[in-house]
């Protein structure tokens, strides 16, 4: 019994002849030379990328001016001194629950300019839903402020009153204590 053989002459000769011409289209490969890298300052800029169907928007922030205090107990006296009640008047007849905007105005008396490290705190009374203590708005020597507490006013009927006074870094207290006083009654 005789075998066939599984491919013919014809057929060896073409598979040869193709992978030789594959062979010969790519190019010996040739050896990179190593270039090594300069030293070059590293420059980084912003990247933007805008999409051409949005509007850009930029923002200039301007900054808010800062107030030092001076700290030096040798060189100043903190002092605050009441100068009127411009909104609720002592004695006002608030509502049950009803939000209260108190403002006082003041004046930094003192030789120390006042920034958010002064603070105003609760001293005494109710206190009538507010924080215990707030930022003192910044105010140089000398200067005018108003100072602004967010209150709310209790449900029950009665007469209430709420002590504040200005502290400063080290929490000393110091200048006028501030009040506010209102009558809560039924409507």
């Amino acid at each position: 019994m005789k075998m066939k053989p599984r491919f013919s002459l014809d057929v060896k000769l073409i598979l040869l002849l193709g992978i030789s011409l594959a062979s010969a289209c790519s190019p010996a490969p040739t050896p990179t030379p190593f270039v090594p890298p300069t030293a070059q300052p590293l420059l980084i800029e912003p990247t933007f990328i805008i999409n051409p169907t949005q509007n850009v928007v930029v923002i200039q922030s301007t900054p808010l001016p800062t107030i030092l205090p001076t700290l030096s107990a040798a060189t100043c006296v903190s002092n605050l001194t009441f100068i009127d009640d411009l909104t609720i008047p002592d004695n006002s007849e608030i509502a049950h629950g009803a939000a209260i905007n108190k403002q006082w105005l003041v004046q930094n008396s003192g030789t120390c300019n006042w920034n958010a490290d002064y603070r105003l705190r609760h001293t005494g009374g109710a206190d009538l839903g507010a924080p215990e203590a707030i930022a003192l708005y910044p105010a140089k020597s000398g200067a005018q402020a108003v100072v602004q507490i967010a209150f709310t006013a209790p449900f029950l009927d009665g007469e209430y009153e709420s002590a504040w006074q200005a502290f400063d870094p080290f929490g000393l207290a110091f200048g006028d204590p501030i009040y506010i006083r209102i009558k809560v009654a039924s409507p």
